[in-house]
């Protein structure tokens, strides 16, 4: 694949220079209309030459606005990094809709690793599957993504190096790492290709560019990006406003019942309650200790009807460990920062470090729930999240984390007595709006909504627990028992 790449393109001096000024007044402007646009743009660059890649970066930095262009170098990752899922970084690192940004490096890296056998077949598969799948994803919600890698021939290489070591304006680029990466390039370039194979996909191809030659790879890639960003910036929007809301479902949803299962008449005495309290929030404490020493990360999402006790529960989860080892997520409605990302970036970014614990009060699960009831994802995005979400928490149960996914099912004769008892108590008066009350005309439709995400996001490393709470004793002890029980076998597994 690379070595069809060379076949020794050239660009003259004369013609380069002629072409500069043109293409950078046709960058900046493209920067400049970018700015109103609603899609963010990801420039790649990676290659088997980390000078030419320098080079580059630079020179498009040069040419182009750098206020409205971020880079982001990815090295070898810091211990944060290390502690999150290895697709964390470039998660936090997307720029947001009318902005660009460039990636530079990280799948050299990687081939050099999978060629030393630092990464086995197994992890390095699942992997390329996770680029692949955040591609396909960003793609999908409206991502202009180019990705260049730049493939310089390896005698060409060990010219430019020497040449480079002897010149005393341009030796200091040089160091080990370009010698070392040109001993390894046998083995590594293969992997390489394997790499650009698997992980090009419908809006997200690679283009091999061979660099060799500066100027040709400059103006090659710096006109790609032109080109594609003008075509870009010259289509239609689609129409505005939410999206029809879907009003008839699939016969899968219909044939759902896991909410109807549910036995919404068990309850605890109150003397069972505090002593079964008391007993699993002991385990907890113990359990989180230990996982706070073994670095187990542990992700609790909650989901459920208005006024189905969220919160008590949490509290009693809270209760249970220290103050410094864990935070409390509330998600409401998505900010006008969030809304310029993939709807999933403002959860990734969130993800806790080695040892702690994150507890969502709602989650990424509004795509298949609120937002595809009430209009606010179009049939296409929602029915495509399954799969996002699905990827999304595979690659926290991949990194050791322990996740556990709750819905809080109440009746809807106890969600409107609790409506009332809200709208009589001052300090939760702020609780109940109209909307509360419109959601429950739609109870059937949210019955179904629900069955269908518990059957198709239930997997073994991040299970769903249906929790009966009609009785909010019986909610609180039985969640924290969940949590105990799948803790501990998320510690045993370690």
């Amino acid at each position: 694949m690379l070595e069809v790449s060379e076949v020794g393109n050239k660009v003259g001096k004369e013609e380069y220079e002629a072409a500069i000024p043109e293409l950078r007044v046709g960058l900046i402007n493209a920067q400049y209309d970018l700015r109103g646009a609603d899609f963010p743009v990801i420039i790649w660059i990676a290659g088997d030459d980390r000078l030419a890649a320098n080079e580059l970066v630079n020179r498009l930095n040069e040419w182009m606005d750098s206020r409205f262009a971020d880079t982001r170098v990815f090295a070898e990752p810091t211990d944060e990094e290390y502690q999150r899922p290895h697709l964390w970084r470039l998660w936090r690192s997307l720029p947001p809709k009318g902005r660009a940004a460039f990636f530079v490096g990280g799948l050299m890296r990687a081939a050099i690793q999978r060629a030393n056998g630092e990464i086995d077949e197994p992890h390095f598969s699942i992997w390329l599957r996770h680029i692949a799948n955040m591609q396909t994803e960003l793609v999908a919600d409206g991502a202009l993504i180019l990705k260049f890698f730049l493939h310089t021939p390896a005698k060409e290489q060990k010219k430019k190096l020497k040449k480079a070591a002897k010149d005393p304006h341009a030796g200091w680029q040089v160091d080990q790492r370009d010698w070392a990466a040109l001993d390894s390039l046998g083995p590594v370039l293969p992997i390489a290709e394997r790499i650009l194979r698997e992980t090009s996909g419908p809006g997200a191809p690679w283009t091999i560019v061979e660099s060799t030659d500066p100027r040709y790879r400059d103006l090659t890639v710096a006109r790609t990006i032109l080109a594609a960003l003008t075509a870009r910036l010259a289509q239609r929007p689609g129409p505005l406003g939410p999206a029809l809301a879907e009003s008839v479902f699939g016969d899968f949803d219909a044939e759902a019942n896991v909410l109807s299962g549910i036995d919404l008449t068990k309850t605890l005495s109150r003397q069972e309650y505090r002593a079964q309290l008391a007993e699993e929030q002991a385990k907890l404490k113990k359990l989180s200790l230990e996982a706070r020493r073994r670095g187990v990360s542990s992700v609790l999402a909650f989901e459920g009807w208005d006024a189905a006790g969220k919160g008590g529960v949490i509290r009693r989860i809270t209760g249970a460990l220290e103050a410094g080892d864990y935070r409390v997520i509330p998600v409401a409605a998505p900010t006008e920062e969030e809304r310029r990302y993939h709807y999933l970036w403002r959860f990734w970014r969130d993800l806790p470090p080695a040892g702690k614990v994150v507890i969502f009060d709602r989650t990424w699960y509004g795509r298949v729930l609120v937002e595809r009831l009430e209009g606010f994802a179009a049939p296409a995005e929602w029915q495509r999240a399954f799969d996002e979400i699905n990827d999304f928490e595979a690659q926290m149960v991949e990194q050791g984390y322990y996740v556990a996914k709750f819905w809080l099912h109440v009746s809807p004769e106890e969600q409107l007595a609790r409506f009332k008892a809200r709208e009589e108590t001052a300090f939760k008066m702020h609780k109940i709006t109209e909307e509360d009350y419109r959601n429950r005309e739609r109870w059937d439709d949210y019955v179904k909504a629900v069955d269908q995400k518990i059957l198709r996001t239930t997997s073994d490393g991040a299970r769903w627990h249906v929790i009966p709470a009609n009785s909010k004793q019986f909610a609180r002890v039985a969640t924290l028992r969940a949590i105990n029980k799948g803790l501990a076998r998320a510690l045993r597994e370690r």
